[in-house]
């Protein structure tokens, strides 16, 4: 839930370098902004041209959308294995980009990736994007801003050194180093939660937010902060590739669903966006793009505009 995971050498490699020494990492993006996470263990890519256009959707588009023949789409590529930036330092991959391909072609659209930080794709979407795709988590409080349209669902989840070794409960994170990514809804949890242990009379906790996902994952891997809070495939992407160095703490918390971003009351777009990615949950692609990630565990069975739950 972005909620949010955030190059150009493999993320297995940043973590490890970051445990023995003060290494760094480096940015590299497609659209001149952002970095993302680069991984040994990306899925295959994902060939576009086995979905059809579906003309019928695609006359739904509105015109400031494919007038130039795009589908530019606002993600921020540091959140493995939703997107992030590939092995060669500048491709954006994930099941995210994957379905930003399968969406634009059912549209009759090329996909454009445009890298950006997390927190400023909601205000540019309708302006310099035409949608978002980035793990956003549906809240009220999002829904002020834009439209959704749902397509995934996913919880959060505490991530602690392997073993726990500063024993952090997460009933009392009071006092705790805490590391979250700016601008996800566990940001805005863990302010609430902060908010709790200042009228409890109890230390603050000590909250450490990143613009990145990696480095808020490098805080807990190197030990700067005891625990991580973020998206659960986020979360196990982030164990897997630290190889042993960390693991999950507890169990996942709060399943919520996930969508695509639009402008605010385009209702055309919002249907065209939705018939698109319920043509390809009918039709089957959705599910393989999951699958070929390893996440199909969040899929979801209906699109949704702008649900009330």
């Amino acid at each position: 839930m972005k909620n949010t995971w955030k190059a150009t050498a493999a993320f297995a490699a940043i973590v490890l370098c970051a445990g023995m020494s003060a290494c760094g990492t480096s940015d590299a993006s497609d659209s001149g902004k952002s970095s993302g996470t680069s991984s040994s263990s990306a899925a295959a890519s994902f060939d576009p041209s086995t979905v059809e256009t579906d003309e019928t959707i695609a006359a739904l588009v509105p015109d400031y959308v494919k007038k130039d023949g795009k589908l530019t789409v606002g993600t921020d590529t540091t959140y493995a294995p939703a997107e992030f930036i590939g092995e060669d330092g500048k491709t954006a991959v994930g099941y995210d980009v994957d379905l930003t391909k399968a969406i634009a072609k059912v549209m009759g659209l090329e996909p454009e990736t445009a890298v950006s930080e997390f927190d400023m794709i909601i205000p540019s979407i309708g302006s310099k994007y035409d949608i978002g795709i980035s793990s956003f988590t549906v809240t009220p409080e999002r829904q002020e801003a834009v439209d959704f349209v749902t397509y995934y669902k996913a919880g959060s989840t505490w991530v602690t050194q392997k073993g726990n070794p500063d024993k952090v409960d997460t009933k009392d994170l009071c006092g705790v180093k805490v590391a979250v990514q700016t601008g996800t809804t566990q940001e805005e949890e863990l302010n609430k939660m902060n908010e709790q242990c200042k009228a409890d009379g109890k230390k603050a906790i000590e909250l450490q937010t990143f613009a990145k996902q990696t480095d808020v994952t490098t805080a807990v891997v190197n030990g700067k902060a005891a625990v991580f809070y973020a998206d659960s495939p986020v979360a196990g992407y982030a164990i897997e590739q630290t190889d042993g160095a960390l693991a999950p703490l507890g169990a996942d918390e709060g399943v919520t669903e996930e969508g695509i971003i639009v402008k605010k009351g385009d209702k055309q777009m919002d249907e065209a966006v939705q018939k698109a990615v319920q043509k390809l949950m009918d039709d089957g692609t959705y599910q393989k793009i999951l699958e070929n990630w390893g996440v199909s565990s969040g899929a979801i069975d209906k699109a949704e505009i702008n649900p009330t739950k």
